[in-house]
């Protein structure tokens, strides 16, 4: 907390210094969705996923091709969002389901002590626990989340998040500028059951990914999943309306993502190009240029410091993070700053293995080449058989691949080699592993050294020779019928024990 202390502190003192005729610092309307792949908007091409409000901050503003996450599960992607942190960097809360430490600072409170109005509304950061040792609210801002909405399918959640956005405008200080945190918990999980043919989506339609087979099962199951997003997507439209309607859009950066690919088996929680390959559009009238295409690597704790340096704020000395501001004020497309390295990883998920361990990966990502290192390959990659798999949301879908077994549950759910290697010109679906080629042996060993070189300079115990610290973190979420103890003890014909039934139709542990 004396770190955070003194972080505010410094910010009131810097800003306190800033010139009256200095320009005003922007509005940011923050928008992230709650498992949203990147393929899966109009504007990377997608005809049968709508998304006219993203496709709007795009056009009006900048696409980003090669946007990431470095950790693709809830918790640990949204702890890098508001920490400027690579999950690694991040000691519990680079786990799902545990715990936020309060030494690191968060970007809303360093913008709400420079005089920016904050809040939330949705999904901030989650699941896990913010409040040891004194933090009362969600690390992502206080909370507005009154107003409810009738949604026509029974998986989405009632929250009308444009209505809360709309009370938080009308109580905010119109002489400060906001930060809002708009946090879907669409496309999560559970779905209405054949809710896309009800509401009019064409199976036929559906673009079904190579490792998934192409059946009425998936495609219904992927339809359902766009229903919700294409929900979700609606209420852009209607926050930006209220801006436009404020005459702040120009003055407000709009920003539109997610924090991993969409939950379905071998996306979701895997280290596999389309769990952490993310949509992202800006749009901020009075600083962006309309119409453009970034492709430099961006990573999700890049936002931080791009809304500290905006907010004519010092880059924060625990941010790992670079600013996207040169970026955004450019004229270009394509490569601006030539970023073209992507470092991802994860420790441990949801539990279903014994002792709770995770199942570690670190991996590397450039333009040419995915590679990646699974430290543990003896273990269960989405968690062990007899818990069902707990690193994977239960759907249609999963039931398909487990019952059938064959070539898909092998991709999915069955043991991994300890590297892998993809052509990302190719094969961008990663599904022909070359780690065992010798043809491409001499970019395996470059690509793990530069991996492994720059996690040394991350500090990332794993690289350090630490990794044991990992397995000391705990797990706080819901473990009825979960964890690989409570298997065991419902073998012996012991009870299990009694976990109060959280609230909502989300499951927060998934």
């Amino acid at each position: 907390m004396k770190l955070l202390l003194s972080a505010v502190l410094a910010a009131l003192a810097f800003v306190s210094s800033i010139r009256a005729e200095d320009a005003p610092r922007p509005n940011i309307l923050f928008v992230i969705f709650d498992d949203w792949g990147w393929q899966h908007a109009g504007a990377y091409g997608c005809d049968w996923v709508k998304t006219p409000n993203f496709d709007r901050v795009a056009k009006e503003g900048v696409l980003f091709k090669n946007a990431f996450t470095s950790n693709p599960k809830c918790s640990p992607c949204r702890a890098t969002i508001l920490t400027g942190r690579n999950s690694w960097q991040l000691e519990e809360a680079v786990c799902h389901g545990g715990i936020f430490p309060p030494k690191f600072a968060v970007y809303p409170d360093l913008l709400e002590a420079s005089g920016y109005n904050v809040g939330l509304t949705g999904k901030g950061w989650g699941p896990g626990d913010f409040k040891l040792n004194g933090r009362t609210r969600n690390p992502a801002g206080p909370s507005f989340d009154t107003e409810r909405t009738k949604p026509p399918t029974t998986g989405i959640n009632k929250n009308d998040y444009s209505a809360n956005f709309s009370k938080f405008l009308g109580q905010r200080d119109a002489k400060k500028p906001f930060c809002f945190w708009m946090g879907f918990t669409e496309p999560h999980r559970p779905y209405e059951l054949n809710s896309g043919e009800r509401l009019g989506k064409n199976l036929v339609d559906v673009d079904v990914p190579g490792y998934f087979p192409d059946n009425a099962t998936v495609r219904g199951d992927m339809a359902d999943y766009a229903i919700e997003v294409e929900n979700a997507d609606a209420h852009i439209g209607r926050a930006l309306a209220m801006l436009e309607k404020e005459g702040i859009l120009e003055d407000t950066l709009v920003i539109v993502t997610s924090d991993h690919g969409m939950p379905f088996p071998r996306v979701k929680g895997q280290i596999y190009e389309d769990g952490f390959h993310l949509p992202l559009a800006m749009r901020w009238g009075k600083g962006i240029k309309p119409g453009r295409v970034v492709e430099d690597f961006i990573n999700v704790r890049d936002f931080a410091p791009t809304y500290l340096e905006l907010a004519g704020l010092p880059k924060h000395e625990q941010i790992s993070g670079s600013s996207l501001v040169k970026i955004l004020s450019s004229e270009k497309s394509g490569f601006i700053e030539d970023r073209k390295t992507m470092l991802v990883g994860k420790e441990r998920h949801d539990i279903g293995r014994p002792n709770d361990w995770g199942y570690p990966v670190r991996a590397i990502r450039t333009p040419e080449f995915f590679y990646s290192h699974n430290y543990h390959a003896e273990r269960w990659p989405a968690g062990n058989p007899e818990t069902g798999y707990r690193n994977c949301d239960d759907s249609p879908t999963k039931a398909w691949i487990i019952e059938n077994k064959g070539a898909y549950y092998e991709l999915a759910f069955a043991y991994r080699a300890e590297e892998e290697l993809y052509d990302m010109v190719h094969d961008t679906e990663c599904l022909r592993n070359l780690a065992a080629d010798p043809k491409y042996a001499a970019t395996k060993k470059e690509l793990r050294e530069k991996m492994e070189s720059r996690l040394k300079e991350e500090k990332d115990p794993r690289a350090l020779g630490n990794e044991a610290i990992f397995d000391t973190y705990k797990y706080l979420g819901n473990r009825k019928n979960k964890g690989y103890a409570e298997w065991e003890a419902a073998q012996k014909g012991q009870p299990l024990p009694e976990v109060p039934k959280k609230k909502g139709k989300k499951d927060a542990d998934e």
